[in-house]
């Protein structure tokens, strides 16, 4: 499968953005992607963010930004993967939330944030709800597609809890916010995961003053197949599950394995 990552600096702004992904979408789909990748808090970015004004963009699975990305699918032929933030029930907060729409704009797969990035001076266990981990992988045009989203990066056991799912592809949607070494952590952190795991890591990052963008494709055996800067912009690779077996029996750190991953009881307190 050919897959693009796409970034672009998202507004407050949920129209907006779906516009700017738009454009992207139909440019990676004319050069033959099967899927697009779009980055976390894509149809709503705020870089200093607070409950009460991520509860008021907030909206449902069925909502017009995800509505509007299953028109772009089905008009373009292409699967999507983005982020958004999700309305939680009465008195809840809402969620950060991925949404895998297949080409047809049907849901596919719905990931919630495990890891809430309560670091490097931020919480966003503050202004988001915290959610019990599960392994999301969406089968998708021969590949087993594992969500995971950000700070999720830095855990390598939800690597490991989406391989043991079935996962060949970790795909990881970011704000991947700017500072003191951030681009080196990112860049390293998306090359580990991939060779730790012999998967594909595809990366996709907001830019702007904000964030890093560095969006990337790294291949199963660690190297980097596409890459991009801070520009907005898209770029595509193609994925093949061959490449996963032939790096794995080459590399059998998975089935060396001597641990297993399991969920604290209490990560949703």
């Amino acid at each position: 499968m050919r897959i693009a990552v796409a970034q672009l600096e998202a507004t407050r702004d949920p129209q907006d953005n779906l516009a700017a992904v738009a454009s992207l979408v139909a440019g990676a789909a004319g050069e033959g992607a099967g899927l697009v990748v779009l980055p976390e808090y894509v149809m709503s970015y705020d870089p200093h963010p607070t409950a009460e004004a991520l509860t008021a963009v907030a909206e449902p699975l069925d909502g017009p930004f995800v509505t509007g990305l299953a028109r772009l699918t089905e008009r373009h032929g292409t699967a999507v993967v983005a982020g958004l933030v999700e309305t939680g029930d009465p008195g809840e907060l809402p969620a950060n939330t991925l949404v895998c729409l297949g080409p047809d704009g049907r849901l596919l797969g719905a990931y919630r944030k495990a890891h809430l990035y309560d670091a490097f001076g931020d919480r966003e266990s503050e202004r988001l709800r915290r959610v019990v981990p599960e392994a999301v992988v969406v089968p998708l045009g021969g590949l087993h597609l594992g969500l995971m989203t950000c700070y999720d990066l830095r855990f390598p056991e939800m690597a490991r809890f989406l391989l043991d799912a079935g996962a060949d592809v970790l795909l990881v949607p970011a704000a991947w916010v700017a500072g003191p070494g951030k681009a080196d952590h990112w860049d390293t952190l998306l090359r580990a995961r991939a060779i730790e795991s012999t998967a594909y890591v595809i990366a996709a990052g907001l830019t702007g003053p904000a964030c890093t963008g560095r969006s990337m494709v790294v291949g199963p055996a660690g190297e980097i197949l596409a890459r991009l800067g801070a520009e907005t912009g898209y770029v595509v690779a193609d994925v093949d599950p061959g490449e996963v077996a032939r790096v794995r029996e080459r590399n059998p750190s998975l089935a060396n394995r001597r641990f297993d991953v399991r969920v604290r009881p209490d990560v949703h307190e």
